[in-house]
């Protein structure tokens, strides 16, 4: 034979979840052999999971994978696997690709680069193997290479690039594979979903390996939100000689994929090219991301739906249309019973009556409120049938106010205690909301963005006051586009009122003319800041001169820019204690400000004073 038919089945997996990782498994193993599939590719580490985090430092994680690795063996009749799991030995742990024929183990290849940087810190868990070295291992009575591996089947001889080893340009394990003679190139990989980041891997990893190595390359992805914040698209991409031939459609809520193609292996450019559809339009990649993570978070927290605190404002809108989206696309995907059974919720045909049983909103008004807000929060709510439920906390607000006054003699004013009096009514909403989450067994979801979180613009224990943040990995000027986007396109037309409203905290009296970017700086120039100084880690004065090369929004003079440059670096340095407490939240885009992943700053510091004295001089 010189076309053999090759698989990629990216599996759900979750940490610990032994039986389920399993069965994921065996299924897609069974999904390949009905298909023929010669050679199926699982991805990185998808027996543990990639999110075990330190657990990978034991070594009863590690003989557990080992053992539920020879579970898998006997579905191997007839069929080749490639299976990712932790290899632990002398005390290390190492981070292999097993290869299984027929139920006899070929070899473990093991990752030779290790990913540090973002929201990686392999180096703490795993060591990386040394290129060119093998030695020779018996477990279980299989004796088998183990390391820097090259195999060989039928018509093919192939090797492993795992993940950042494919990152590494100059360290590629693919240029040492190539001088092999391998033409087929496996790529097992537990790879972050970020927007846009599908395009690089196909641009850099695959179209770029299968022409420099002249090979097929196969790509293969974790899929789901495995652990709480990462999530995995499970991308499964076919390349030959620099050549996209096949692609899957990423995000789906099913527990494997499986895609495969043929390929000839005896004359590679007579390999069939199949057609590919999966879409890549950056708000099309946010929502499927966010159901994914928002389907997953809810059926593996055995939590019984959503509570929000629907303040009529754009996150909070936007939070509730990602939790209905969530349930549209998964009755769609897995079909109504299904979908119900997943979340465990009695089965119904009808997406407003499973909205209601998931989603409970509450509008919790203030006499600083408007009557425009609650317009927005009930329209919103009713057009997509979420539970809703309005009250207001003038009365708490007054009780705490009033025992304060008591204490200080005097009484409380905007003109002395703006922020405490801003902050008490947002501290005001949380146990009541808090109440309704405990009593519903659900998750509290809070609606802080990302842009909030670099300039400290919210309440601790008010607005923040939840369980997860799934927006707090995106921007203010993303959601707002969004917004009007998911309106026209998705046809929410509920969010006609959201999208008519100023975005504002409405903590102030209505006289005060209270908007967020009279608060801060224009969203977009924030966002530009944020680029400039968090993802490319500039200096101050740095962010000030490249600014001013640049088109801003409103044309800001020199002076003006000069602030909002400084005022971000204060409020960035101030806030970090806040965004240590800011709750699980989604890495969605290329960079996020959460310390436990991407981006992490000492909660004590002299405040950028010297940076910003440079600043100054300019």
């Amino acid at each position: 034979m010189s076309t053999v038919r090759i698989g990629g089945a990216p599996v759900n997996q979750t940490p610990l979840d032994w039986l389920g990782n399993k069965t994921h498994i065996t299924d897609a193993i069974e999904a390949a052999r009905h298909e023929q599939v010669k050679l199926l590719c699982f991805p990185e580490l998808s027996i543990t999971g990639y999110g075990c985090e330190d657990l990978f430092l034991s070594d009863w994680l590690c003989e557990k994978a080992w053992q539920i690795l020879l579970e898998i063996i006997p579905h191997t009749q007839d069929i080749t696997i490639c299976i990712g799991l932790p290899l632990r030995m002398n005390g290390i742990t190492y981070n292999g690709a097993c290869v299984i024929n027929n139920q006899n183990i070929l070899g473990i290849a093991l990752k030779q680069n290790l990913a540090r940087d973002g929201v990686h810190y392999e180096p703490r868990w795993f060591d990386a193997w040394k290129p060119s070295t093998v030695i020779e291992l018996t477990r279980d009575n299989f004796t088998f290479p183990v390391g820097d591996l090259v195999f060989e089947l039928e018509d093919i001889k192939f090797g492993f690039e795992i993940c950042e080893d494919a990152w590494r340009k100059e360290k590629r394990p693919g240029y040492r594979l190539a001088q092999r003679g391998v033409n087929l190139i496996l790529n097992p990989s537990a790879s972050h979903f970020a927007m846009g980041k599908s395009q690089l891997r196909e641009q850099e990893v695959v179209k770029d390996g299968s022409r420099l190595f002249n090979c097929a390359y196969l790509f293969v992805n974790l899929l789901g939100n495995e652990a709480g914040r990462m999530i995995y698209d499970g991308d499964i991409i076919f390349g030959v000689k620099g050549e996209i031939i096949q692609l899957n459609n990423r995000l789906s809520l099913k527990p494997f994929n499986m895609v495969w193609c043929d390929v000839d292996f005896k004359n590679l450019d007579n390999t069939e090219i199949y057609p590919l559809t999966d879409s890549k339009i950056k708000n099309e990649e946010f929502v499927k991301a966010t159901s994914l993570a928002l389907f997953d978070y809810l059926r593996k927290s055995k939590a019984k739906g959503y509570v929000l605190s629907l303040s009529g404002g754009a996150d909070s809108s936007l939070c509730a249309i990602l939790v209905a989206e969530m349930i549209r696309r998964g009755v769609q995907e897995l079909g109504p019973e299904k979908f119900c059974e997943a979340v465990n919720i009695h089965a119904s045909n009808s997406l407003k009556e499973i909205t209601g049983k998931l989603l409970t909103c509450a509008y919790q008004g203030t006499r600083n409120s408007s009557e425009a807000t609650f317009t927005s929060s009930q329209q919103l709510a009713q057009s997509i049938g979420a539970g809703f439920h309005h009250w207001t906390v003038d009365d708490e607000v007054k009780s705490y106010e009033g025992k304060i006054e008591k204490v200080l003699g005097r009484p409380l004013t905007w003109e002395q205690d703006d922020i405490a009096l801003q902050n008490i009514q947002a501290r005001s909403r949380s146990p009541i909301i808090w109440l309704l989450a405990n009593i519903k067994q659900a998750v509290l979801l809070t609606t802080s963005n990302r842009s909030e979180g670099d300039v400290g613009y919210a309440t601790m224990d008010g607005d923040t006051s939840g369980s997860l943040a799934p927006i707090a990995g995106i921007d203010k000027p993303f959601i707002l586009q969004w917004l009007k986007w998911a309106e026209k396109e998705l046809g929410y037309t509920g969010l006609s009122y959201v999208n008519n409203l100023t975005p504002t905290a409405e903590l102030r009296p209505s006289e005060r003319d209270q908007t967020d970017e009279k608060d801060l700086m224009p969203y977009s120039i924030l966002l530009e800041i944020e680029r400039l100084a968090i993802q490319q880690r500039l200096a101050p004065a740095q962010v000030y001169l490249q600014l001013q090369k640049q088109p801003l929004p409103g044309s800001p003079d020199t002076s003006l820019l000069k602030m909002y440059v400084q005022k971000f670096f204060r409020m960035w340095a101030t806030n970090q204690w806040k965004r240590e407490r800011i709750a699980p939240s989604f890495h969605l885009d290329e960079w996020n400000v959460d310390p436990r992943s991407w981006c992490r700053f000492p909660i004590l510091s002299a405040g950028f004073r010297f940076e910003l004295e440079e600043l100054d001089k300019l």
